[in-house]
């Protein structure tokens, strides 16, 4: 069974477009036929993603999505009977921005994130261009396989 942790950090209901996400990551994990993984998905206002990336990352600036990969580290072994991704972080601020400067939904821009964050998690980058046509890809086809578009 899988488990996505969603955890709503802002002083905003988001809930029914929380709830949407969680369905298309779960259309995400089936469609990738993914089980018994577990990860989390944690909305933060600026200050609070710009203090991660800060530390973690040693970027002084907010961003809007940032991932916390428990497999990243190779060399740890973790016994658990479920997989252990790691925490996706998203700024509801800059999501909100994202949607308007992008011309589309908060809906889909909260998806998009979550789906980018999601593919960090099982390792997927976009540093080098072919590297970059695959995550994207399939991010994509995630997003459109469940109906969310531009």
């Amino acid at each position: 069974m899988n488990t996505i942790g969603i955890f709503n950090q802002v002083d905003v209901n988001l809930d029914e477009v929380l709830s949407k996400v969680k369905n298309v990551l779960e259309y995400a994990l089936k469609k990738d036929g993914l089980k018994n993984v577990e990860f989390n998905v944690i909305i933060v206002d600026n200050e609070s993603i710009q203090m991660l990336n800060r530390e973690y990352r040693k970027i002084d600036r907010a961003t809007d999505v940032i991932t916390f990969a428990l497999e990243d580290d190779k060399t740890s072994v973790i016994n658990y009977e479920n997989r252990m991704l790691g925490d996706i972080y998203i700024s509801y601020e800059k999501a909100k921005e994202q949607a308007n400067e992008y011309g589309h939904s908060f809906l889909r821009e909260m998806c998009f994130l979550a789906i980018h964050g999601f593919y960090h998690l099982l390792g997927y980058d976009h540093m080098t261009e072919e590297d970059a046509k695959v995550m994207f890809q399939k991010q994509e086809e995630v997003l459109s396989g469940y109906g969310i578009e531009r």
